[in-house]
């Protein structure tokens, strides 16, 4: 019965190559499990209701992914819109944050996923994929990327305010900035090695040297999964709504989600040989499944669930249907059990009161960033109309600490670039409502 449903003679698979690309593709993305709740913590949220939150509804978009789509294509909340989540729309209104309430934040997740899994309904995935620009598709997740990048590297001790330039270089011989430096190097050869699971080894490197170096708390392996109940049912869908930025930050969320999910079923699908005449097989399906892992994180309290990318690791050891996003799945459910190994990993090092550093999670944020960044080769640099609204989407990013502003001011530049001036093939007109919309926020935040 399995062996039908997933039609895996169909596809030249087997159970055991499924159960094997399944575990192989949750050990390449089980980070999440520790970064996560530590990402949003700093929201407020309760870091174990976040780790539970998150281990269901990775477990629910992977099995959702595997039964209705019958792809080979892991999820789980994705990095990067968990930063944006924390630091802009989370974010205190005098950083520059949105200054939601983390329960309002998760009411926008909501809409986003919800959003999303109308529009596939619907079939308009299409029309909404052609509407962003190409150049824009990349630079996006290139400037998260860099951004992630930069909270490592904080995080890390690894660079430090200062007032006159306002970033420099930490200390590497004392504090954990030389440690974190010594393990992403030591996950880049893990990977130059071709390790599966290279940044879950390289986290407990980190971590037991933490240990030594007191920069982490013994907390144990295993035990009872923590209580949900601080986030359940706590998202405040009418808070998000009454805030002037609700639009900007669903469509944010959203358009993320997208383009996460699409880039990755795309390579994933290409790799294992499933697309046909240039088609991803189930793609609605893909994208509902999507969206509703992403509505279920909401409930349960926690960020965008998204396609990992990670599930090519699964593929390239045999992975080609939908039965192994379920054995991913399951694994999931188990990792439940690890919550003392997750404070351990994610827990802060305080190095003056009410100051903490994430030293043993710092690494794989560093090399996180560095599998995005690859993203922006595919912008044509050659060509100002395209490279100057990538450049600036890819620099503001980190440089304002916001995924919001890289994006909004990559879409004034090109809508302003592709109005019809000079003879350049003219942007989409929801491309230029949205700069309107942004220049319209930029007057009003004056």
């Amino acid at each position: 019965m399995v062996k039908r449903f997933f039609r895996l003679s169909e596809r030249g698979a087997t159970v055991s190559t499924e159960a094997i690309g399944g575990l192989t593709t949750f050990i390449t993305m089980s980070y999440v499990i520790f970064v996560q709740p530590a990402v949003l913590a700093g929201t407020g949220m309760d870091f174990g209701s976040v780790m539970t939150a998150t281990c269901i509804a990775s477990a629910v978009g992977c099995i959702l992914m595997g039964l209705l789509a019958n792809l080979p294509i892991a999820q789980a909340p994705a990095m990067g819109h968990n930063f944006f989540f924390t630091f802009t729309v989370c974010g205190a209104v005098s950083a520059g944050g949105y200054g939601f309430t983390w329960q309002a934040g998760l009411g926008a997740v909501f809409l986003a996923g919800a959003l999303m899994m109308l529009l596939a309904m619907r079939g308009m995935r299409d029309s909404i994929v052609q509407m962003m620009p190409e150049s824009l598709k990349y630079a996006i997740p290139a400037g998260i990327g860099l951004f992630i990048t930069l909270i490592g590297m904080q995080w890390g001790g690894v660079v430090v305010h200062s007032p006159g330039t306002l970033l420099a270089m930490g200390s590497l011989t004392e504090g954990p900035a030389g440690m974190v430096m010594i393990t992403v190097l030591v996950i880049a050869l893990l990977m130059m090695l071709k390790i599966r699971g290279a940044i879950i080894i390289g986290t407990a490197f980190a971590t037991v040297w933490g240990l030594m170096a007191g920069y982490a708390e013994w907390h144990g392996f295993l035990g009872l999964p923590a209580s949900i109940e601080p986030t359940l049912f706590s998202l405040d869908i009418a808070g998000a709504l009454r805030t002037p930025q609700a639009l900007t930050v669903v469509f944010i969320f959203f358009i993320l989600d997208l383009f996460d999910t699409i880039g990755t079923l795309t390579a994933v699908c290409s790799s294992a040989g499933l697309i046909k005449n240039g088609r991803i097989p189930n793609a609605r399906e893909a994208l509902i499944s999507d969206g509703g892992a992403t509505v279920v994180g909401s409930l349960l309290g926690t960020t965008t669930i998204t396609s990992y990318i990670e599930s090519a690791a699964g593929v390239a050891e045999g992975s080609r249907t939908g039965l192994s996003s379920v054995v991913t799945g399951g694994i999931f459910l188990l990792a439940l059990f690890l919550y003392p190994l997750a404070q351990m990993i994610g827990g802060g090092y305080e190095i003056r009161e009410g100051v903490f550093l994430y030293p043993v999670i710092a690494p794989a944020l560093i090399t996180v960033g560095s599998f995005m960044l690859p993203m922006a080769a595919r912008v044509k640099w050659d060509s100002p109309a395209e490279s100057v609204p990538a450049f600036l989407t890819i620099v503001a990013m980190p440089f304002t600490f916001s995924v919001t502003e890289g994006i909004s001011l990559g879409i004034i530049s090109y809508s302003v670039l592709h109005s019809g001036i000079m003879g350049q093939p003219k942007a989409s007109p929801i491309i230029h409502f949205l700069s309107l919309c942004f220049i319209i926020r930029y007057l009003l935040l004056s």
